[in-house]
């Protein structure tokens, strides 16, 4: 089976599981505003933060933001800050409704980036490379990097999202410093992407 297919396999899969027994229970987002300030330092107020280096959550899927959080709690993903921050979410519902507080937001929004550059990104993001087997962010992600299902907590919103981020994290993808993804699938796309790729799709995307 080529590697094409087995994403798309997967991603079947993986689309079908998340309207099921991995869909998190609903949280409140009321309680989670006042339940959100330890994560505003980083964050801000409201999910947008002004940090490169930190990630927008503003509009992001709350499953998503769930499972990222067991991940760093679980060891199951790093990094010197939220490893430890993810302990002090409380309890499962605590994290249910900071995560809805978060995803109650308007989507997360970039500044329009006009460059060969991000135009060269934003054709790989579409369509991909077959010939280097990459695969098109766009099915993954959906369009305009806003994600493809609101309870899908596998591919997050990544469309406005800071570039510095986003370079980090599918740089960490190909270096496999970061291995959450559901069966490598994340990896085996960044791997076969250049620094170049990195860049154009990370520039393509900070401004949607």
């Amino acid at each position: 089976m080529s590697a094409f297919k087995q994403i798309i396999l997967l991603l079947s899969t993986l689309t079908l599981l998340s309207y099921g027994s991995l869909a998190q229970a609903a949280g409140d987002p009321v309680k989670g505003k006042a339940k959100s300030a330890a994560c505003a330092g980083c964050h801000g107020a409201d999910g947008n933060s002004q940090a490169p280096n930190f990630p927008k959550l503003s509009g992001q899927y709350a499953d998503y933001i769930v499972k990222q959080v067991n991940d760093f709690l679980h060891n199951k993903r790093s990094d010197p800050i939220m490893s430890g921050m993810a302990a002090t979410a409380g309890s499962a519902t605590d994290l249910a409704d900071i995560a809805a507080f978060f995803a109650s937001q308007k989507k997360m929004k970039g500044r329009p980036v006009k460059s060969a550059k991000a135009a060269r990104g934003k054709v790989l993001y579409l369509k991909g490379d077959s010939a280097r087997g990459i695969y098109a962010c766009v099915h993954c992600h959906g369009k305009n990097g806003k994600g493809a299902s609101k309870t899908n907590p596998f591919f997050p919103v990544i469309g406005g999202q800071h570039k510095v981020y986003l370079v980090k994290i599918i740089k960490d993808f190909k270096l496999k410093k970061r291995t959450n993804d559901p069966a490598g699938m994340m990896a085996a796309v960044a791997i076969k992407m250049s620094n170049a790729d990195i860049e154009a799709v990370s520039e393509y995307l900070s401004g949607l």
